[in-house]
C-alpha cells in the first residue's frame, strides 16, 4: 500500500497532460514524416513543392460595360413582358439608351428604372439614357477584383489543387499560387481554367438580316442592334446576333457533364426561377426561330425552338473531350468572371529547386536541433536532457496541429520551426538558470524548483506574449509565405508554453525526491548546492 502511493504522489496531472500531448504529437506526425497515403498531413507550399506562381491582372472597366448591358437585356425583357413599346434599345460603351413610343407607360418605366441600384436617369421626351453613377463604377470595379478572387479560388478547389494561394495585391491585381504543378500540361490546364471568363450567354439570332452576315460589317450590324459572333466548331461560319442577350450566366445554377446520343461530352444546365421565367417567356413566343448559345463571345450551337422551353434547363455541345467538359462545368459552376483577367507575370517553381529547398532546410532543421541538444546535455546535464525531451514534443506537435488543419508548409515555415526550436529552449534555460541561482543560495531542490519556475514564468509569458501578437500581425496583414512564417511561429509558442513550462515543471516535481536524495545537483542541474 506504501508503494501504492508513493507511486501516486509522484504522478501528476502536468507529466499526465505531457504524455497526452507526446501521444497527439506522435500520432499526427507520422503521416507527415513518413508521408503516407492514409491520414492527414501537412501539405508543401510552391517553394518547396515546385508549382506555378501567377500574377494577374483584371481589366475593371470590362465590368461596366457587362452591367451596361445586363441593365439593357433587364430592360428589353420588362418591356415585352409588360407589352411597353420601345425602339432604339442599345448598350453602349458607358450608358443605355431608348425611346419609349406611348408617353402613358412613362409613368411605369421610371418606378421599374428606380429600381436599378447605381443607375442615373435622364429622360426627355421619351428619350431616355441610363449610366452609372461613379461611386457605383467604383464600387463595381472592386466587386470584380473580389469576384474574380473568388470565383478563381472556387474554380481551383473544383479543380483538386491541394492548397492553392489566392490573394489579392494592391488594388486590381491578383496572386495566385499553385503547389504541385509539375508538368507544362498540367500548367496550361490550370492557366485556361484560371483565365476562362465563362460567361454563358442566351442571345437571339436575327432571322431577318441572318443569311447577308457574311456580307455584312460589324459597323452594320451594330447600326441594327446585332453583333457577329464566330462559331465555336467553325471558326469560319458566322451567326448574326441580337446584341443584348436574353439572359446571361448570372442565372445559372448548375452545370454538370453529360453525354448526348453518341456518347459524346455535354454540358447541362440549370437556370434559377427568375431565368427559367425569361427563358420560357422567351421560348414561348419565338417558336420557329433560332436561340443561339454563347460562351465566351462563340457560338456553340443555335438550335430552332420548336415549342416553349420550360423548367430552365440546357444543354451545350462541342467537340470537348471529358477533362475540357468537366474544366468548362467547373467554370460555369463557380460563375463567369465580371471582368476579364489577364497574366501580369508568370514564374514556374520546378520540383528539383523545391528538393534542393527541403534538404537544405532540414540541413538547417536537424543541425540547429542537434546542436541545441549538446548544448543543453553537457551545460546543464540531467536537466538539459529534460529540456531536450520538452523540446522533441515541441516539434512533435508543431508538426501535429499544422497537418490537423492542413496547413502548408513553406520555407519561411520551416525557418519559423528553426526560430522556434531556439525560443522553447530559451524558455528551459530562463527556468534552469532560476533554479540553479535558488541552489547555489543552498535552498532544497524543492523549493529551488518552485521559486525557479515561479520566478521564471514572469520573463517567459511576457516575451511568448508579445512574439505571438507580432505572429498574429503577420498573420493578418501578410500573404502567401509571411502567413506559413506566422503560423508556425505560433502553434510554436504555444506548444512550448506546454512543453516547456508545464510538462518540465511535471517531470521535475515527479523527480523532486529522487533528486533531493541523490544531493548531487551538478549531476542533475550541472550546479553545486551551497552548503
Amino acid at each position: 500500500m506504501r508503494l501504492q502511493e508513493s507511486t501516486r504522489m509522484k504522478l501528476n496531472y502536468r507529466v499526465v497532460i505531457l504524455i497526452i500531448a507526446t501521444v497527439f504529437g506522435l500520432v499526427f506526425s507520422i503521416p507527415s514524416f513518413t508521408q503516407s497515403n492514409e491520414g492527414k498531413k501537412i501539405t508543401l507550399g510552391l517553394d518547396l513543392q515546385g508549382g506555378l506562381h501567377m500574377l494577374l491582372g483584371v481589366k475593371t472597366e470590362e465590368a461596366v460595360n457587362s452591367q451596361i448591358k445586363s441593365i439593357a437585356s433587364g430592360i428589353k425583357h420588362f418591356t415585352e413582358r409588360n407589352d411597353i413599346l420601345i425602339e432604339g434599345l442599345s448598350a453602349e460603351e458607358d450608358k443605355v439608351v431608348f425611346e419609349l413610343l406611348d408617353g402613358d407607360d412613362a409613368k411605369v418605366m421610371d418606378e421599374q428604372l428606380k429600381t436599378i441600384e447605381g443607375a442615373v436617369v435622364h429622360a426627355s421626351e421619351g428619350k431616355y439614357t441610363i449610366s452609372l453613377a461613379p461611386e457605383a463604377v467604383e464600387k463595381l470595379k472592386l466587386q470584380a477584383v473580389d469576384q474574380a478572387i473568388e470565383t478563381i479560388r472556387n474554380r481551383l478547389d473544383q479543380f483538386g489543387l491541394a492548397e492553392p494561394t489566392v490573394a489579392k495585391q494592391g488594388i486590381d491585381k491578383i496572386l495566385v499560387e499553385l503547389p504541385g504543378i509539375k508538368t507544362p500540361e498540367e500548367e496550361q490546364r490550370a492557366r485556361e481554367l484560371i483565365s476562362r471568363a465563362a460567361k454563358l450567354e442566351l442571345m437571339a439570332v436575327d432571322e431577318e438580316r441572318a443569311m447577308r452576315v457574311n456580307e455584312m460589317s460589324e459597323g452594320e450590324a451594330l447600326s441594327f442592334g446585332d453583333k457577329i459572333l464566330e462559331d465555336a466548331l467553325q471558326p469560319n461560319v458566322k451567326h448574326l446576333v441580337n446584341e443584348i442577350p436574353i439572359l446571361d450566366g448570372t442565372m445559372l445554377t448548375d452545370a454538370q457533364v453529360g453525354y448526348d446520343q453518341n456518347n459524346r461530352p455535354v454540358i447541362n444546365f440549370s437556370l434559377n426561377s427568375a431565368g427559367a421565367q425569361v427563358f420560357g417567356d422567351f421560348t414561348g413566343k419565338s417558336v420557329g426561330k433560332r436561340l443561339a448559345i454563347v460562351l465566351d463571345g462563340k457560338v456553340y450551337s443555335a438550335p430552332v425552338i420548336n415549342e416553349r422551353i420550360g423548367g430552365g434547363s440546357g444543354q451545350i455541345s462541342g467537340n470537348y473531350t471529358t477533362a475540357e467538359a468537366n474544366d468548362l462545368a467547373i467554370a460555369l459552376r463557380s460563375g463567369a468572371l465580371l471582368a476579364p483577367i489577364y497574366m501580369m507575370e508568370k514564374r514556374s517553381v520546378g520540383p528539383s529547386l523545391g528538393a534542393d529547398s527541403i534538404k537544405a532546410s532540414m540541413v538547417a532543421l536537424l543541425s540547429g536541433f542537434g546542436l541545441v541538444v549538446l548544448f543543453m546535455m553537457v551545460y546543464y546535464r540531467r536537466a538539459g536532457v529534460i529540456a531536450n525531451i520538452a523540446l522533441l514534443v515541441n516539434i512533435l506537435l508543431i508538426v501535429a496541429v499544422m497537418a490537423l488543419f492542413g496547413a502548408t508548409l513553406t520555407l519561411p515555415g520551416m525557418a519559423g520551426i528553426v526560430l522556434t526550436v531556439g525560443m522553447a529552449v530559451d524558455s528551459n534555460v530562463i527556468i534552469n538558470e532560476r533554479i540553479r541561482e535558488i541552489l547555489a543560495e543552498g535552498s532544497s531542490v524543492k523549493r529551488a524548483i518552485e521559486v525557479g519556475y515561479e520566478n521564471a514564468m514572469r520573463a517567459i509569458t511576457d516575451s511568448n506574449i508579445t512574439t505571438l501578437i507580432a505572429a498574429v500581425a503577420l498573420y493578418v496583414y501578410g500573404t502567401g509565405a509571411i502567413k506559413g512564417f506566422a503560423i508556425t511561429i505560433s502553434i510554436g509558442i504555444l506548444a512550448s508554453m506546454l512543453t516547456a513550462i508545464l510538462g518540465t515543471h511535471g517531470i521535475y516535481l515527479m523527480l523532486q525526491d529522487r533528486i533531493e536524495k541523490s544531493k548531487d545537483t551538478a549531476k542533475w542541474f550541472g550546479v553545486k548546492r551551497s552548503k
